[in-house]
């Protein structure tokens, strides 16, 4: 296994949270979430979450933390450790490199702060070299619709961003602009171009805020 990413299918939630959510924080009956993480564990191995708050923290680890670190992107050189980011319309980033591995979560807030860029940095600091990325199933440019002032402002920063709705309102394309940040730093990535908003085998909280997450997942 070098990286995965799930979908809402095969797990033992129920209702809004309809089947394999692997979040805790939603309002899940926590006995089924274990069930759904155990499920996780047994495909992909022992593996570190983070508690995510659209911000730019990274944590480095090399074994299953303790507490939960508070952070949007892990970094890990251990092989015998996956590293798990968890979406419902956000992008889950996985980046590989020879040494180091790292999953990182880019939303709006994260493409504002660099949080990707920052965990690319982070990455050669402790020695990695040729770092390649996938960017899995997100909402796309078309569903996210914004208000213009949060559009110009994010388009201030990241052209690329902008898009429209089919019917003519402003939106945002997060993974088009990710994809030029990303380049900028020499890091190439392929991208699963699946709308978690259009798509309903995926979690999405633009299409029904009540709802699970499904997850990212790499090891080295």
């Amino acid at each position: 296994m070098k990286s995965i990413f799930t979908n809402r299918h095969g797990g033992f939630s129920h209702g809004d949270f309809a089947s394999w959510n692997l979040a805790t924080h939603v309002g899940d009956d926590p006995a089924n979430v274990e069930l759904n993480r155990v499920k996780l564990r047994k495909q992909v191995g022992e593996y570190a979450i983070m508690s995510q708050v659209h911000g730019d923290t990274i944590a480095v680890v090399d074994q299953v933390p303790i507490q939960v670190p508070i952070a949007d992107a892990l970094i890990t050189a251990n092989p015998d450790l996956a590293l798990v980011v968890m979406v419902a319309d956000c992008i889950p980033l996985l980046l590989c490199s020879e040494k180091l591995v790292a999953a990182v979560h880019v939303g709006r807030a994260g493409l504002m702060n660099s949080v990707a860029s920052k965990t690319v940095a982070k990455m050669r600091d402790l020695g990695a070299t040729q770092i390649s990325g996938t960017i899995g199933p997100s909402i796309c440019g078309i569903c996210y619709e914004v208000p213009q002032e949060l559009h110009d402002e994010v388009i201030a920063e990241h052209p690329l961003a902008t898009s429209k709705t089919r019917t003519g309102t402003w939106a945002l394309d997060l993974p088009r602009a990710l994809i030029a940040a990303l380049e900028i730093i020499d890091v190439k990535v392929e991208v699963e171009t699946v709308c978690t908003f259009e798509n309903e085998d995926h979690f999405s909280y633009r299409r029904n805020q009540i709802t699970g997450r499904q997850v990212g997942v790499i090891r080295l």
